[in-house]
């Protein structure tokens, strides 16, 4: 058991206290730790109780937090966390106050996680509200680029006999090669 609270510690949770593998209380409350929850806090697999209240830590709740099956208390209230409470079983079945004073959503608590990441569509369509007549260049190039590309091959053939009879002896020659080719599988 590691008992730090109201020792007015500030700075980030030292990554090396996720290398105490066999600790089963870690209490780092009313200080002012910032930064993130070690990302790693997972391999801490005999952890049972957790107090990391009444700091300034943000950013989210690392997912591997799901890892710790034997967790029997669990307080991150009062900090600047956000995002979605990872999904298991365990995380879930903490009170609601467990998390509040943050920008945390999803199960145990109330608020669902409704993120609307916009798109680049959404973003395109954004612009274009104030100026429905603007031209979008990225169609304007592909039809022009299909046209080019499609008379620049088919045009010769219309207009000229002579590589309209030898594309034609292509394609018979190439289809002869096929037959082969066919025959000789079968």
């Amino acid at each position: 058991m590691i008992d730090l609270s109201k020792n007015k510690f500030f700075g980030e949770i030292p990554i090396e206290v996720t290398d105490l593998l066999e600790l089963q209380s870690l209490n780092l409350s009313h200080n002012s730790f910032t930064g993130r929850i070690p990302g790693n806090i997972g391999a801490m697999r005999f952890l049972e109780s957790i107090d990391f209240s009444r700091n300034q830590l943000s950013g989210e709740i690392p997912q591997s937090i799901s890892k710790l099956t034997f967790l029997s208390v669990l307080n991150f209230s009062n900090n600047k966390l956000s995002g979605k409470i990872p999904s298991s079983t365990q995380l879930q079945s903490f009170s609601a106050s467990s998390y509040t004073g943050n920008e945390l959503c999803g199960p145990p608590l109330s608020n669902n996680c409704t993120v609307s990441v916009p798109t680049s569509g959404d973003q395109n369509r954004g612009e274009k509200e104030g100026n429905e007549d603007e031209v979008d260049w990225f169609y304007v190039s592909m039809a022009l680029g299909f046209v080019v590309g499609f008379w620049s091959f088919i045009g010769p053939l219309f207009f000229s006999r002579r590589w309209r009879c030898m594309y034609f002896q292509f394609l018979s020659s190439l289809q002869d090669k096929l037959g082969s080719v066919v025959r000789k599988c079968y």
